[in-house]
């Protein structure tokens, strides 16, 4: 079974005094240009943020009859998978780098999650990178002698790869 995960960060809240002019409409435009991209979900989870009690974004998911669920308030490890993939992304990338705007923020965290999904191993995956698992392709095996650096997210990883 394939899933996908669109994570909605409000940006004010989670990350600092950055945030998309437009509020609600801008949230239901992403929302929507992800469903474009990725197919309709089932199910979306949210949190307990203003954001998602807006009439907009409310009506906007009840035409799509996508089911809501909340997590439980002030309980982060009610979505305990969610909660570790934001603290990874933060940990491991955000804490290490400045954007500017929202753009150069989704610029970067595309390449973070290009990055994550085919090239960081994953110790929960017995070693082997989301995409692997996926069916994707698997990485040649890089040997102590005969290996070359690859870098990833503008410097800030670097991996073995077979030369």
């Amino acid at each position: 079974m394939r899933h996908h995960l669109l994570i909605l960060l409000h940006l004010l809240s989670k990350l600092g005094k950055l945030l998309r002019p437009g509020g609600t409409k801008s949230l239901v435009a992403e929302n929507n240009q992800a469903i474009s991209e990725q197919g309709l979900p089932t199910r979306l989870s949210t949190d307990h943020d203003l954001l998602f009690q807006f009439r907009r974004w409310k009506a906007n998911l009840r035409i799509l009859d996508v089911e809501t669920v909340q997590t439980v308030p002030q309980v982060p490890w009610s979505h305990p998978f969610i909660e570790r993939l934001i603290e990874t992304i933060r940990r491991e990338y955000l804490d290490r780098l400045f954007f500017w705007t929202a753009d150069d923020l989704e610029r970067k965290l595309e390449l973070f999650k290009n990055y994550y999904n085919a090239a960081r191993v994953h110790q929960g995956l017995c070693g082997d990178t989301p995409g692997e698992k996926a069916g994707g392709p698997t990485p040649q095996a890089a040997g102590l002698e005969n290996h070359r650096w690859q870098s990833h997210c503008h410097g800030l990883f670097e991996l073995p790869i077979a030369a």
